[in-house]
């Protein structure tokens, strides 16, 4: 008898200890709730900040199965609309406006709220050319004189501005203000075709000393090490804009030669926004709440690009570590479970 119940305890003992080590095995239980999180990425490096540090928390905190997928804005929203994307973490909202609230009125997706609070994009050129030759607005730059000073290497008679990337939508942006304000009399718009290339070109002219006209949009690492002065265009006004951006619409949909006449006016400074599948929201109302939540301040943003770019080489999980080790603002986005789970895997 004494042998049977000897038997019984060691079953017993057993039991408990899987038990135990169940209960120590939640977390990955718990990943399988989640599934899959599609995430939406840019390339430009303010937003793989924002996707490296939001992946690594879905990842480590929730348990989610992330898929994080790259490319230029048109085709990357197009995937957002089409639920093929589920998360977009920085969302350059007045940029595309007109086709994102067609789609948000639809029910797709849902505008989530601010990820940076203070973003700004614009014309600017070097100060030192702006100081000798008093340039302060973008009519100044109407002028062969001027425009003799940026020669677009490509073409002789023509003065070279810098653009943002054919991709993107700010490039169609920047098509339809030089022609509203004449620049394309004088200037290119000259697609560098990355993010990184265009930094690169603004870089490059200043190490050489080199007159420089150009697209170029704050938070950035390159804006803390270069003196750009910005030009002044005319004041943001909301009906212009949108008269604006349906030119622009056309153009993306049906090419240059639709261009309408239309007014046009400064980009506004604006916070950036993110964005989430509706469906995937529903049935992810944790994991959505931290989203909501997720806000990460202007400065902060510029440093983290400043590691991003140099010490962490691109590597966003270096990066995303960067950031969770040295902010504790992070933690008032989760709860208690998920933040010690995140910093358990720190």
């Amino acid at each position: 008898v004494f042998k049977i119940l000897g038997e019984k305890m060691k079953l017993i003992n057993k039991v408990l200890a899987v038990s135990a080590i169940s209960l120590s095995l939640m977390p990955a239980l718990a990943s399988a709730d989640c599934g899959k999180a599609r995430l939406a990425d840019f390339d430009w490096n303010s937003a793989n900040v924002h996707t490296g540090i939001v992946q690594f928390i879905l990842e480590h905190g929730y348990g989610c199965e992330v898929e994080t997928t790259r490319g230029s804005t048109t085709p990357i929203m197009a995937a957002h609309y089409d639920s093929q994307l589920d998360v977009v973490t920085e969302l350059w909202y007045d940029n595309i406006v007109t086709q994102y609230d067609a789609v948000e009125a639809e029910g797709i997706i849902e505008n989530i709220g601010i990820n940076t609070p203070d973003s700004q994009q614009a014309f600017y050129v070097d100060r030192n050319t702006a100081e000798k030759y008093n340039i302060k607005s973008v009519l100044d730059m109407n002028n062969p004189e001027i425009a003799a000073l940026f020669t677009d290497p490509e073409n002789s008679d023509m003065g070279r501005m810098v653009s943002c990337i054919g991709g993107w939508t700010c490039y169609t942006i920047n098509h339809v203000k030089q022609r509203v304000y004449g620049l394309d009399k004088f200037y290119t718009n000259f697609d560098p075709g990355s993010s990184g290339a265009l930094a690169a070109e603004i870089a490059g002219a200043f190490a050489k000393d080199r007159p420089i006209f150009t697209y170029y949009w704050a938070p950035t690492a390159l804006m803390g090490k270069v003196d750009l002065v910005r030009l002044v265009e005319p004041p943001y006004d909301a009906a212009c804009w949108g008269a604006m951006m349906d030119v622009v619409e056309d153009i993306k949909a049906n090419g240059k030669d639709v261009y309408k006449p239309t007014c046009a006016t400064e980009y506004k400074d604006m916070s950036l926004d993110k964005s989430v599948l509706t469906a995937w929201a529903d049935t992810h109302p944790d994991e959505t709440a931290f989203l909501r939540a997720y806000s990460i301040p202007t400065a902060t943003v510029n440093k983290l690009l400043a590691f991003y770019e140099g010490e962490a080489d691109g590597d966003m999980e270096l990066l995303a570590m960067e950031y969770l080790q040295n902010n504790s603002e992070w933690k008032s986005w989760v709860s208690a479970e998920v933040a010690a789970k995140v910093s358990g895997a720190l």
